[in-house]
């Protein structure tokens, strides 16, 4: 009882640091959605050229973190006809270069980090490209297409089949508005009802890790008495371990946090954060979008691409003397004071109960209940806030 009190402190104590963040990240997150549009997406990604795989990660970074969100809309996406590849990179970007996980990033584990990931991010996305370029054939692609056409189900296409963008008028304009603040608030509850579990599931891993794991356990497992053979390890051996979390989104970051106090490379670190996309309940989904086939093909090249990114990171980083000499992240121990911390988190949370508020009169729980239902019935709902708005 001991050591499952201590782990429920750890993790109790890493929310109440990040709580903060999280929630002005998700704000933000809501407000760039409120204002870029998910209808055009399609016809911005053609082929994969250089400028529509900029597109791709530009309209990744401004939607959704959840991972299965992402991988409901590029699906659409596909089905829509956008070239495959871009589609992908869509998809990577969606969860590693949204600016909440920049934000968490910086209070867990310092800037380095966020910036890691938001290089290393584009750079995984070129490889990938790379790859698809060298490996991936026509007939496998149109054999994907046939499978996407039988619109078997995955998970959160609701979520992913809302559009509450508002246009017309300045950008300002549209944020201040009425209508502009009640879809913020519905972006706002909606990603919080996907990513939730996973932020939970996070925490709670992570709080066991650090309590239960012994630290010589660590150092065999990532070589930390080898440098050069752990530069190495850690990049191939993150994304494995992130597939046998099950956590993705930004819940795996808590996780990255423990994993780099305890040894593994910083270039792990950035390939562990990547490999959320390969968690096996998504491989699941990527089967019924796309076939086995196909699901293989991104196994390999997913997995191909976060590792040489991540290790490419390493050594960019490395070269110019940004990897942290101190393995300090913050993986707290349960302590509630009168500091920044608390001031911010009571702060944020009445910004959160305003917009959870708003999104309660204007029908936002009537969204949330068909998050996890077909997109074509999300696409009614997604209507909502357009009536509620002006109410």
């Amino acid at each position: 009882m001991d050591a499952v009190l201590r782990a429920l402190s750890i993790s109790f104590a890493m929310t109440w640091e990040i709580l903060w963040a999280l929630i002005i990240g998700f704000a933000l997150s809501a407000i760039v959605q409120a204002v870029v549009s998910k209808g055009q997406m399609s016809r911005l990604l053609p082929n994969d050229s250089p400028r529509s795989l900029a597109i791709a990660c530009g309209l990744g970074a401004a939607s959704s973190s959840c991972s299965y969100a992402a991988v409901a809309i590029t699906r659409s996406l596909v089905q829509k006809g956008a070239n495959f590849t871009a589609a992908m990179a869509f998809e990577m970007a969606s969860t590693n270069l949204v600016v909440e996980l920049g934000i968490i990033l910086i209070v867990l584990m310092g800037w380095q980090f966020a910036a890691a990931e938001f290089i290393g991010g584009p750079i995984m996305v070129a490889i990938l490209a790379l790859l698809f370029r060298a490996f991936l054939r026509g007939s496998l692609i149109d054999k994907a297409r046939i499978q996407v056409a039988k619109g078997l189900r995955g998970s959160m296409e609701g979520h992913a089949g809302m559009d509450m963008s508002l246009a017309g008028g300045s950008l300002l304009s549209r944020i201040l508005s009425r209508r502009g603040f009640t879809a913020i608030s519905h972006y706002f509850l909606m990603d919080w009802g996907a990513i939730y579990k996973d932020v939970v599931l996070g925490l709670l891993i992570a709080g066991a890790l650090a309590a239960w794991v012994p630290e010589f356990v660590w150092k065999l497992f990532f070589f930390t008495d080898q440098p050069q053979l752990a530069l190495v390890w850690g990049p191939l051996v993150g994304p494995l371990v992130s597939i046998a979390s099950f956590v993705c989104s930004i819940g795996n970051v808590p996780l990255a946090a423990v994993l780099w106090n305890n040894g593994i490379s910083f270039g792990g670190v950035i390939s562990f954060i990547f490999a959320d996309l390969l968690i096996i309940p998504i491989l699941n989904i990527y089967r019924k979008y796309y076939g086995r086939a196909m699901t293989v093909f991104l196994v390999v090249t997913f997995y191909a691409a976060m590792a040489a990114a991540g290790l490419l990171v390493e050594l960019l980083f490395g070269a110019l003397g940004l990897i942290p000499a101190q393995r300090a992240a913050l993986v707290a121990e349960p302590s509630l004071s009168l500091n920044y911390t608390t001031v911010l988190d009571v702060a944020f949370l009445g910004l959160a109960a305003a917009l959870v508020v708003r999104a309660a009169r204007t029908g936002g729980f009537d969204m949330l209940a068909q998050m996890d239902g077909p997109a074509t019935a999300s696409k009614e709902h997604a209507g909502m806030p357009h009536h509620h708005a002006n109410g």
